[in-house]
């Protein structure tokens, strides 16, 4: 709180007048939230937003009510709106640039950039949307430098001797970073340069070890990256999805301490620092737990909030300790197994006046400079009688071109009153009577009325029919009971759910998906979502295979 306070009384003594009128006083009367909340309508603020989105394709995200394929560009322009921000960074977009549409990467009101996997389809890569208010200077691709066209890039890449060439290419080659720089200005006045790098980190699989490797060569590269873009003057927020937990109270189970040579401890104290960067949510929350932004959506994790934070705003600690207002989480949003993360900055951005080039508005097949058919066909030669025709008709005045088309039509041979007879027939024709129809012969010999009478029966044989009738349905029906039962007796159909050894209730089945000597098999597991092993109402542990192997 005392930190707010001073940052409070720093921008209003850089607005002339503002701490005079005695609002300021009223300000610091309120909670931190409504302070802050004042504070934002009479000092400009810069609001960052970054969301794993686990597919931008998706029309909604949870963000709103359904809506049809063709209103893409309204439901992306409806999850910018709901994240009220002036920039978005979202990871995980699945998407290339062939199947990446005008609707998605044109949002009125924004620039959009992205990043691309360039291995597979469907698979990784950023995006960062910005309002127009809020333009970057400069806009780059990827983290090496090697994707950039040294046209409006950001630069900086510092020493990365410890990398090979093929080594670059492979930790760029799937979408995992994006780089825009903007100019800012601070509550003093001051412009300086803020660099945003959204960064989509791989995830380890437990069954690569290679994949383990690369995410800990990209996590490299990044640190690389954002030092020298510090060393060159600029203020650096990393923020996306580090696909990692720093410290225990983010994770239930387990921890990852690579982040320790990148961040600053927890506290934002003077001189309490090892790393360049800070974690802006521990450093306005050091002990709040529960604090997740990823789930399981398999186990339904989410409903007891069983989960991981791995989605981060790192800034410089200068940046956050002068500027950073609040850094918060937004689970209450739905549409991927991750929620948005971000923070508000006590800066108003500095617009560019063109976008870089970046921005896909200049992609050709969203500019209107995509090539056309008719750039790839050749014109070919004209025959000279050909030519000289042309050239005589391209001569001719109105008064020639009329009466030649009307010599034309007088040529044209036109159909006889003959022919025009035995055109189509009149309606009134089907209702005359034809002389050609066969007349009804009077020697035809009709049948005589007793033969079409049907002779009469005796009650008793109507009985006998009713009852014989009754019997064979009977019989039907016993028939086809005794298939049924044995059938039934054939085949069994499902054996009842087992009952979990904690709750005494249904289990559900799952089958291995997990490549090994039990691929394909059936067990029985607890149907509870998971969650902290102290919770009763939480999965138990109970297994049972649905038959031996």
């Amino acid at each position: 709180m005392r930190h707010a306070q001073e940052r409070l009384r720093k921008c209003a003594r850089g607005r002339p007048g503002l701490a005079d009128t005695g609002i300021f006083g009223f300000w610091l009367a309120l909670t931190w939230g409504a302070g802050l909340k004042a504070l934002q309508l009479a000092v400009s603020m810069l609001r960052v937003v970054s969301w794993n989105i686990n597919g931008i394709r998706s029309p909604v995200q949870g963000v709103g009510n359904e809506e049809p394929s063709n209103c893409t560009a309204m439901a992306m322009g409806r999850i910018l709106d709901k994240l009220d921000a002036d920039i978005v960074c979202l990871q995980e977009t699945k998407v290339t640039r062939d199947v990446l549409t005008e609707p998605l990467a044109i949002i009125e009101g924004c620039n959009s950039y992205f990043s691309f996997s360039r291995n597979r389809s469907g698979y990784s890569g950023v995006a960062t949307f910005c309002k127009d208010s809020a333009t970057p200077v400069a806009a780059e691709e990827g983290l090496s430098g090697l994707l950039a066209t040294q046209n409006g890039d950001v630069g900086c890449y510092g020493n990365m001797d410890d990398f090979t060439q093929e080594e670059l290419r492979a930790l760029d080659s799937e979408g995992r970073a994006l780089l825009t720089q903007h100019k800012i200005c601070t509550c003093e006045g001051k412009e300086k340069t803020l660099t945003l790098i959204n960064v989509y980190c791989p995830h380890a699989d437990p069954g690569k070890p290679e994949r383990l490797a690369f995410k800990m060569r990209f996590y490299r590269l990044l640190q690389i990256r954002a030092e020298a873009l510090l060393a060159a003057g600029s203020h650096v927020i990393i923020l996306g999805d580090l696909n990692t937990a720093h410290r225990p109270i983010d994770h239930w189970d387990a921890v990852n301490l690579w982040m320790d040579h990148l961040l600053s401890n927890l506290g934002c104290q003077a001189g309490s620092h090892t790393g360049p960067f800070i974690d802006s949510y521990r450093c306005f929350h050091p002990k709040q737990k529960g604090a997740f932004t990823c789930w399981s959506t398999v186990s339904g994790a989410r409903h007891l909030n069983y989960g991981s934070r791995l989605d981060y705003v790192l800034g410089d600690r200068t940046l956050v300790m002068d500027t950073f207002q609040a850094s918060f989480l937004l689970p209450e949003v739905m549409g991927s197994d991750h929620c948005p993360v971000g923070a508000v900055l006590s800066v108003s951005s500095v617009p560019a006046k063109q976008c870089p080039p970046l921005c896909t508005r200049f992609l050709p097949e969203f500019a209107g400079t995509q090539l056309k058919i008719l750039r790839f066909l050749v014109r070919l030669e004209q025959d000279p009688v050909f030519r000289q025709s042309a050239l005589q008709l391209s001569n001719q005045t109105p008064v020639q071109m009329r009466q030649n088309k009307a010599r034309v039509r007088s040529t044209r041979s036109r159909p006889s009153q003959a022919g025009s007879s035995r055109g189509q027939k009149n309606l009134m024709s089907y209702f005359q009577p034809s002389s050609s129809r066969p007349q009804a012969s009077s020697n035809l010999e009709l049948p005589s009325l007793g033969t079409l009478m049907t002779p009469k029966t005796s009650e008793e044989d109507v009985m006998a029919n009713v009852v014989e009738g009754r019997a064979k349905a009977s019989e039907a029906k016993d028939e086809k009971e005794v298939r049924t039962s044995f059938w039934k007796s054939l085949l069994g159909g499902p054996l009842p759910m087992p009952l979990c050894g904690g709750h005494r209730e249904p289990c559900v089945m799952r089958t291995v998906k997990k490549p090994g000597p039990n691929l394909g098999r059936h067990f029985y597991m607890c149907a509870r979502p998971q969650g902290p092993p102290t919770d009763p109402s939480s999965r138990c542990s109970f297994f049972l295979w649905s038959r031996p192997s």
